[in-house]
């Protein structure tokens, strides 16, 4: 056997025959591991660059929300001070996707509408009648992994969403308080009242979040996602702002809450002002 000038002494052509691969001969056997093997353990590991900040959601985040930039946070869905909701536009909408960031841009999350038939995207397209529909979404991690789920049965006047985690174990509700004026949320675990959600306009585009005491502990902001995109689509974005970390189950409600608010009420309408 004879080896290129560059190659090692040792190392031969690949006996079993893959193409451009090299083996070592020992003197008595071929080992089990190639050249490419070696070249790769004896490479010094290069540590991953953090993804540069997104200037479009800091733009969000600070000049449209009003929230100051901040230190890092602990980089999950329940740990990062600041949550950006952004709606995936669409000129029809037949399915309810939202993408969560934090406050860089990184993305920490996703909410997807489950359990959807053909037929019920078919009523959805030809009427108006979505509020009226029942609504199961999942609120997921980076790596596309349930965290929480959510149903909202089919309303009238007012909504409900049901919080559960994965494993069906029941988290709390959002209740619906009164359907004229300033809308507010009853947040609920247990039968006993945790938080609320008060609508701060009668659009109900921002939201203050109280706990028990009637506390302000998070605040929601609807953002302005451009004027082709109002007129056009149906995408609307939030930016959530929880001032300090929470106790659950009040912090799984908090999120929950601002992930679904799109969906509990403001499916009902579109607006400008």
């Amino acid at each position: 056997m004879t080896t290129h000038a560059n190659t090692p002494a040792g190392w031969y052509p690949d006996p079993h025959g893959a193409a451009k691969t090299l083996r070592y001969w020992d003197g008595t056997r071929w080992t089990d591991h190639t050249h490419a093997d070696q070249q790769a353990q004896a490479a010094p590991h290069v540590p991953a660059q953090p993804a540069a900040p997104d200037p479009r959601v800091q733009r969000q985040v600070q000049q449209q929300a009003g929230v100051a930039a901040g230190g890092p946070g602990g980089g999950t869905l329940f740990s990062e001070p600041v949550l950006v909701v952004n709606q995936k536009a669409k000129l029809i909408e037949l399915t309810n996707e939202y993408t969560v960031m934090d406050q860089h841009g990184n993305q920490l999350g996703s909410v997807v509408q489950v359990g959807q038939s053909a037929l019920r995207k078919v009523v959805r397209f030809l009427a108006s009648i979505d509020q009226y529909l029942t609504h199961k979404l999942e609120i997921r991690d980076a790596h596309g992994r349930p965290v929480l789920r959510l149903t909202r049965p089919a309303k009238f006047l007012k909504s409900r969403v049901i919080v559960e985690r994965p494993d069906g174990q029941p988290v709390g509700e959002i209740v619906q308080q009164n359907v004229l004026g300033k809308i507010n949320f009853a947040m609920t675990a247990n039968g006993q009242q945790v938080g609320a959600i008060k609508a701060e306009n009668w659009r109900a585009w921002n939201f203050a979040i109280v706990d028990h005491a009637d506390n302000e502990v998070a605040r929601i902001t609807k953002t302005w996602e451009g004027l082709a995109k109002t007129l056009f689509t149906t995408a609307d974005n939030y930016v959530l702002q929880i001032h300090y970390q929470l106790p659950e189950p009040l912090l799984s409600l908090v999120v929950a809450t601002a992930l679904t608010v799109d969906t509990a009420l403001k499916q009902d309408s579109r607006g400008l002002g």
